[in-house]
């Protein structure tokens, strides 16, 4: 223990309770803590005399992804991001995907080595577009984050968070000042879900992506995983994306990804293709632009279609790009509609 305080960096986002305790406000758990004690994500603890970050400087791994692979397929497509995450998280999912790294306890896990400045020359010298925040939650290492961000900018690396969006609004706010883009996974669509399989809440999320849509300029898309009986009923698919359509705009593109079994979870049976055609078809019948399918091999629903004419812009087979037509600023070719993004000329 001891020695994990001495690597810590003091936290933001707390404050001393009337019985001594530490109350963290980094994230809606609000984890009340004695001395020595841990938050629910692991690497936020009470040292004795303040709120600490015991992961700072140190990743449980790197990884050069595509971009695609976040998934972000409307945020600089075909270009490269360096990978990183620390271990531990602010969820408990019974179906975690990642679960070796989030549900992590062991602190040996994570190498030294891993300062911002470090990350970020090398994201530059390793032609990478960007460094992705991921494999576990960045929220819960938004120090470390948003300094390895700051470094990153400096050198004209973009930065990205794959995250559940579960965090405070006072946090959010520096948080996600320093991102380009956010992948957040919206696990569900109703409260039954967040608290029966992740022990959390929906409302937070909702509000996190509502902050995200009219008071930022990042971009970001959403990715549901749909576990059969759980969350891929026709009725919540219709909801979740009529309430999406309404409150974000139909052109936030949504991704419907495959669960296969693990963690707690491995009784559950894989999510069958058809399932995922279901809630794309649904998702675009209630108006939405741009609605994908993960974790399953299928061109058509990986590819970026014009919601104006149809044409396709971005062709897609397994993170691959085989065909590009948008013009410099991010026009469909044939009709000149506007395909939403950022993106860049032409395919390096």
């Amino acid at each position: 223990m001891q020695t994990e305080y001495n690597a810590a960096m003091p936290g933001r986002y707390w404050q001393r309770l009337s019985d001594g305790r530490l109350q963290c406000d980094l994230c809606p758990r609000t984890c009340k803590l004695q001395v020595g004690q841990h938050g629910a994500c692991f690497i936020r603890a009470n040292d004795g005399k303040q709120m600490v970050l015991i992961a700072y400087g140190r990743s449980s791994g790197f990884c050069i992804d595509p971009i695609e692979k976040k998934p972000l397929l409307h945020f600089f497509p075909g270009t490269s991001t360096l990978s990183f995450g620390t271990v531990g998280c602010n969820l408990t999912c019974r179906f975690c995907q990642n679960w070796d790294i989030s549900k992590s306890r062991l602190f040996d896990r994570l190498f030294e080595g891993a300062a911002p400045q470090t990350i970020a020359r090398t994201a530059r010298q390793l032609n990478c577009t960007s460094v992705a925040f991921t494999y576990n939650d960045p929220v819960i290492f938004l120090e470390y984050a948003v300094d390895t961000a700051r470094e990153c900018h400096a050198l004209g690396v973009r930065t990205v968070a794959v995250t559940a969006g579960y965090i405070t609004p006072t946090a959010s706010r520096e948080f996600f000042t320093h991102m380009d883009a956010a992948n957040v996974d919206l696990k569900a669509f109703t409260e039954h879900f967040y608290h029966r399989l992740a022990t959390a809440r929906l409302a937070p999320v909702l509000e996190t992506l509502k902050y995200l849509k009219h008071e930022t300029n990042v971009w970001f898309e959403l990715t549901t995983l749909l576990i059969p009986g759980e969350n891929d009923s026709p009725e919540e698919i219709s909801a979740m994306t009529r309430w999406i359509v309404r409150e974000l705009g139909p052109e936030i593109p949504l991704h419907f990804t495959a669960f296969y079994p693990c963690w707690k979870m491995s009784h559950k049976e894989s999510t069958p293709i058809k399932t995922l055609h279901r809630a794309r078809a649904i998702a675009r019948k209630n108006g939405m632009h741009y609605v994908y399918t993960g974790n399953v091999r299928d061109r058509d629903s990986e590819s970026t279609y014009c919601h104006n004419c149809g044409q396709i812009l971005i062709e897609r087979s397994s993170y691959h790009i085989s065909s590009y037509a948008l013009t410099e600023n991010g026009h469909c070719q044939t009709c000149g509609a506007a395909c939403a993004g950022i993106f860049h000329s032409r395919l390096s």
